[in-house]
């Protein structure tokens, strides 16, 4: 009974050491696995280099119609609104102390025709002829000064867009009495990236859509290029406008502005090669090569559909993993699936 006892136990530690061995096995065989992924053979392909931004509509020259010194507004002849062209009398300013120069220079210029007149015969000297002819001409200019600002007049095609005060009200130099806007045409200034310095040019068109006007798109051309970068934010300013002659669109819009800058041939992959790092912006694709994977950190440009534009990170003619990236780790062997 005794010796039945020890041959079950020995054949208990037989077949234990014979599972261990063969479950010790499985996990060898397991862990040299290799993972299998599924590649993707990329190119360079040409993208459409376009950027959009975001701008306020401004007008294209803004005036504030105020006189030169404090004066009792007589009269303001226009509303907010009004629509007003050059040269339209907009306000009209006290007028005693315009009535008072009127007669002192009446006065100046009869002074000095008699002046003149003995100057001719002999009776005064050239000295003293200059010296009234300049008397009279700082009379002329102090009156039409004056003239200038008692009767105020529109410099510009436009739209009032502010009044400040009413008639009657004493002019306090604080505020404008009032502000007119040239808006056809009118401008946006877009913040270009210094990238694209030696690519945009004057007079290109871009497309501007106003979130006012839901999905049209209005036409714009590139007017001006300021010549130095913003070191700070490293961007440059473009001034895009916008003729505007139905006056539709109004300063103070918002604006998303496309800007078209052609054509580069960048390496285009698919979307499913794209992984993104936990905790981070960075981006990052398995690139196969030899049999083994490299973890690639990659710079992306536009998404055009199902695929990326990559600036940077991927060379012409690789093969990247497009499926099967959960085990990879950089330089790991993996088998391609068939």
């Amino acid at each position: 009974m005794k010796k039945s006892i020890q041959l079950v136990v020995l054949m208990g530690a037989v077949l234990l050491a014979a599972c261990s061995g063969r479950n010790e096995k499985a996990e060898v065989e397991k862990v040299e696995e290799k993972p299998v992924v599924k590649l993707e053979r990329v190119r360079l392909q040409s993208v459409l280099q376009t950027q959009e931004y975001t701008a306020t509509v401004e007008a294209e020259v803004k005036n504030n119609i105020a006189p030169a010194m404090p004066v009792r507004i007589s009269q303001i002849f226009v509303e907010v609104g009004d629509r007003v062209a050059k040269g339209q009398k907009l306000v009209q300013m006290d007028a005693a102390n315009l009535r008072q120069l009127e007669l002192q220079l009446e006065n100046q210029k009869v002074e000095f025709r008699r002046i003149d007149e003995l100057y001719k015969v002999g009776g005064i000297s050239k000295s003293e002829w200059d010296a009234a002819k300049m008397a009279l001409e700082v009379r002329e200019t102090s009156y039409r000064n004056t003239q200038e600002n008692t009767a105020l007049l529109c410099p510009l095609n436009g739209i009032v867009t502010a009044r400040n005060y009413d008639g009657g009200d004493m002019y306090s130099g604080v505020m404008p009495i009032l502000t007119v806007e040239q808006v056809v045409p009118v401008k946006l200034i877009l913040n270009v990236s210094e990238t694209y310095f030696t690519k945009i040019r004057k007079g290109a068109q871009v497309d501007i859509r106003l979130d006012v006007y839901d999905d049209e798109v209005f036409k714009g051309r590139v007017e001006l290029i300021y010549p130095t970068i913003n070191p700070a934010t490293r961007t440059f300013p473009v001034e895009v406008r916008l003729d505007n002659a139905d006056m539709r669109v109004r300063p103070g819009m918002f604006a998303r502005v496309t800007v078209d800058f052609g054509v580069i041939d960048h390496v285009v992959v698919p979307d499913r090669a794209i992984i993104k790092q936990a905790g981070s912006g960075d981006r990052y694709v398995f690139v196969y090569d030899a049999g083994k994977v490299s973890y690639n950190k990659v710079e992306l440009g536009r998404r055009m559909g199902e695929t990326y534009e990559l600036i940077s990170g991927v060379g012409d003619n690789a093969e990247v993993v497009v499926a099967g990236q959960a085990r990879l780790l950089d330089g790991i062997e993996v088998e391609v699936e068939k």
